[in-house]
């Protein structure tokens, strides 16, 4: 393990004496052992021998896996680095192959961000702001001409979305309505990390709002994903008894904050993510949006689990490459973000695997499930989408989906952006 200055030679020549590998019929058929594919297998193979406490091949392709795919590398090689850490994570909980997890400093710090910090790092790609913008439109549509409007916030980003939000609603022709802002706030510990309260965001926020001659209203509620938002759920079903007829509009916002509720592969009637959507339709929102990351983490297995992550979160590795220098402060936050969510999908189990990812399909039908239909986007809308991500790279695309609008990377399918309305 500590022989860092090997790489993809000695690697090659280890490996003809290694014990046959499984799948390959001999080691020829591994080809080139820094190409894609094969780091992908390697690291399948590896993640079967922790799972059957097979320490001897375990720690012979993670020896590999360690010279092959350095912190510093390529984007592929960095990708592989991330599940290398996560599967000696893995290691050490159940105790496969301690000698090497003794030796392997795998440890990544996230950051805590300052307000100012976070919002220039949610400007660096369209990963949040294609959400933002598509969101806004579809919210700024369905609120007009109300003057009391409930923003609900399930958000990730800890309300990076909502100054642009309150930047167009004060130029309403009819003039600013009065905006209520509840934030859900979670008890989870979730990158990106804010390094203040919640109560002094609430400040800046009304003091911005302010600032435009918007009155806001600011309130968190402590909550937890893990059963399904239950306590702002409660508060909101209370304060919907009173809510005055017509005269205030419920805008319900969930931005990739909802695949942190508890969920396996099968739609259930009684499943917390069924229970959260069915008890949001009984608030009769004017509007919901539901943005989330195109892929799916939910599988039991650890094989499907480690391909389908590997297949995905390629994309910001791709991308960071574009827009941030090499050894950057940048650079190393959004990483340690990336490995944050490899290590939570591979490392844990049970309640403390959080990130639990369901492609957009699967949404969908949660959503008809529960009774709502798509409102879909103006062509307005779309255009103002298409308009920001003319400030990025390129390589970023616009796909719509029936009625929903989806994120691209070099054609392969990255956030998705849905709008719906009570059936």
């Amino acid at each position: 393990v500590g022989h860092q200055k090997e790489r993809a030679t000695s690697a090659k020549i280890k490996i003809q004496h290694a014990r046959p590998w499984p799948g390959f019929h001999t080691s020829k058929n591994l080809g080139n052992i820094g190409d894609t594919n094969c780091m992908e297998q390697l690291l399948v193979h590896c993640a079967n021998a922790i799972d059957s406490n097979d320490a001897t091949l375990a720690q012979q392709i993670l020896w590999v896996l360690n010279n092959i795919a350095p912190p510093d590398g390529d984007s592929n090689q960095r990708l592989t680095c991330g599940f290398l850490r996560a599967l000696i994570l893995r290691a050490a909980k159940i105790g496969t192959c301690k000698l090497l997890t003794a030796n392997l400093n795998h440890s990544m710090e996230t950051h805590k961000f300052s307000i100012i910090e976070l919002a220039s790092f949610v400007d660096l790609t369209p990963w949040h702001r294609f959400g933002f913008t598509a969101a806004n439109g579809a919210i700024l549509e369905a609120v007009e001409g109300y003057s009391i409007i409930h923003i609900v916030d399930f958000s990730l980003t800890h309300c990076m979305q909502i100054p642009t939000l309150i930047d167009a609603i004060s130029t309403r022709v009819e003039g600013p309505p009065l905006i209520k802002l509840t934030v859900a706030g979670a008890t989870e510990d979730l990158p990106p990390m804010l390094d203040l309260s919640y109560e002094e965001l609430g400040a800046k926020l009304v003091n911005f709002a302010r600032s435009r001659n918007v009155m806001m209203e600011f309130r968190v509620i402590p909550s937890s994903s893990s059963d399904g938002f239950s306590n702002v759920i409660e508060q909101l079903r209370v304060q919907n008894l009173i809510r005055p007829d017509n005269g205030e509009a419920l805008v319900i916002n969930c931005h990739m904050m909802l695949h942190y509720i508890p969920e396996e592969t099968t739609v259930l009637s009684n499943s917390f993510r069924a229970m959260f959507l069915k008890a949001i339709r009984n608030l009769d929102p004017t509007i919901v949006v539901l943005v989330d990351e195109d892929a799916d983490f939910t599988s039991n297995n650890l094989v499907c689990r480690l391909r389908s992550a590997f297949n995905y979160l390629w994309i910001p590795y791709d991308t960071v490459d574009t827009f941030l220098p090499r050894g950057s402060k940048q650079r190393q936050w959004y990483e340690a973000d990336i490995c944050w969510k490899i290590e939570n999908v591979i490392a844990q189990e049970g309640i403390q695997r959080l990130e639990r990812l369901e492609p957009k399909s699967q949404w969908v039908q949660r959503m008809r499930n529960a009774n709502f239909r798509t409102s879909g986007f103006s062509e307005e809308g779309v255009t103002e989408v298409k308009n920001m991500l003319d400030e990025h790279a390129a390589g970023w695309g616009l796909k719509r989906d029936e009625e929903d609008l989806v994120l691209t990377w070099k054609g392969h399918n990255v956030v998705f952006v849905t709008a719906w309305v009570p059936l």
